[in-house]
């Protein structure tokens, strides 16, 4: 029996029925497979690659047998700059990568890199965003540096939701109205995860891509199951008949809905939704700005509701006007201005000056762009500390260890939500004896000596 293992995070996880309509593609990979190949699925809820390597790797390794087939289904959550825990810098992200590649090897098992799975986000031209930051390639560079097939996962599930449309794409996600699924009375707005239906479309073309992949055992995939799963239909949302006209009508309802989330003039990302509530027995919500219809959503018991555009906000102030609809009669309208922000300026470091000499606990300060959240700290791309940024916009922060002897180069980067700005870099020199220093090296020969050693000379001390 070969094993076809799934090292990945969320978005290939099995999903038990209580978590309906959530759904993992890797719980349904067996179903396109030939007999003789068993999946199994070790992708975890935010597992990143470092995770997986420092924690799990080694008892992989002792279950793996030649002929195995291991899928890494990495990069969705590594970009993450504005959560530490996760982040991976490029070349930290590229070398796990490689470090996996060679002990699945050293097993006879072989490696596959997956690319991620696209997120259901479109921009105001309705083409599909690339929210990876950069992840995507980095994959694919792996691949061609270390040998290992690949199967372009964000290519086509990027094509899949080009080919459906922000009308239908969304019906592939765990994105509920209100009302929808007895798991989200409330309903769910989530762009990352896939449902039932998407979880198994995006396995059956996994499934595909597998087979078309030189190198690999023409022995793991049913091509006869491989069918196109059916198109989901459109959004209730877009559905609407004659929206506009909604505007037009006399008011008889006597309370209109309100906005709860975001406040108003706020400034927020371009994937924000905005959340409300409208009078219990509301059929419906509709949303305007300049009188053009944005879209809809239906109303929970309680009245709550939650809508998100599968477009992006473009940049800059938004006034959106939401509506209330009980059969053929509309409420009075209620306003919400809110300042969508997509870039960020590189924070100002003002101090230490660059190349001027540092103690061994220098402190970084200086001032940042409206609407930084925190600056983050890398030094040869990996991420050492975050910082918060005040109300009048400066930040300062210490690292907790002393910076060796010599010269370093330190990046900072402005953060807000997932949105980062470009790296400010500085020339960091820290007082003290370099550890290249002939001081140390003219006596590299012997075991190092403390600084109170007796014998004759001891190694160099700060």
């Amino acid at each position: 029996m070969r094993k076809i293992c799934i090292l990945g995070n969320s978005v290939a996880t099995s999903r038990p029925e209580s978590e309906a309509p959530l759904a993992g593609w890797g719980q349904y990979l067996g179903e396109f497979l030939v007999e003789g190949n068993e999946v199994r699925n070790y992708a975890r809820d935010a597992m990143t690659l470092r995770g997986y390597f420092t924690k799990r790797m080694a008892t992989l390794l002792t279950l793996l047998s030649p002929d195995d087939v291991v899928l890494l289904a990495f990069g969705h959550v590594e970009q993450r700059i504005d959560q530490p825990d996760r982040y991976h810098g490029p070349r930290e992200y590229k070398e796990y990568l490689r470090l996996c590649v060679d002990a699945i090897r050293s097993e006879g098992a072989i490696p596959v890199l997956l690319t991620p799975v696209a997120r259901c986000t479109f921009d105001e031209a309705g083409v599909v965003t690339d929210t990876h930051g950069g992840f995507v390639q980095l994959t694919r560079e792996a691949s061609a540096e270390t040998g290992a097939a690949l199967v372009d996962m964000a290519a086509f599930t990027t094509q899949m939701l080009t080919e459906l449309g922000p009308t239908r794409a969304r019906r592939l996600y765990r994105w509920l109205d209100p009302g929808e699924h007895p798991n989200h009375p409330d309903g769910i707005v989530d762009s990352s995860h896939l449902n039932e239906l998407g979880a198994r479309t995006v396995a059956c073309r996994l499934a595909a891509g597998l087979l078309e992949t030189p190198g690999l055992p023409r022995d793991i995939v049913d091509q006869q199951s491989l069918t196109p799963s059916e198109l989901p239909p459109v959004l209730t949302e877009f559905t609407v008949s004659h929206p506009e006209m909604a505007l037009t009508m006399a008011p008889t309802l006597l309370d209109n809905p309100v906005f709860t989330s975001p406040a108003p003039g706020q400034l927020v990302s371009a994937q924000r939704k905005l959340a409300g509530k409208a009078p219990v027995g509301t059929d419906y919500v509709l949303f305007y700005e300049e009188g053009r219809y944005l879209g809809g959503s239906a109303v929970s018991a309680s009245g709550a509701w939650q809508w998100r555009r599968a477009m992006c906000w473009s940049a800059g102030l938004h006034s959106v006007e939401v509506l209330a609809v009980v059969g053929n009669a509309v409420s009075r309208t209620s306003v919400l201005e809110f300042e969508v922000l997509d870039r960020l300026e590189p924070p100002e470091v003002l101090g230490p000056e660059p190349d001027v000499w540092s103690g061994p606990r220098p402190r970084f300060f200086g001032t940042a762009s409206r609407g930084t959240s925190k600056v983050v700290v890398l030094e040869q791309g990996r991420l050492i500390a975050e910082v918060p940024v005040k109300k009048d916009g400066t930040w300062q922060v210490t690292h907790a260890h002393d910076w060796r002897p010599g010269t370093h180069t330190v990046e900072f980067v402005a953060v807000f939500s997932a949105i980062r700005s470009a790296p400010t870099a500085l020339t960091l020199r820290v007082h003290g004896i370099p550890e290249d220093s002939w001081l140390h090296t003219s006596l590299s020969s012997r075991t190092a000596c403390s600084g109170e050693c007796e014998h004759y000379p001891a190694m160099p001390q700060w």
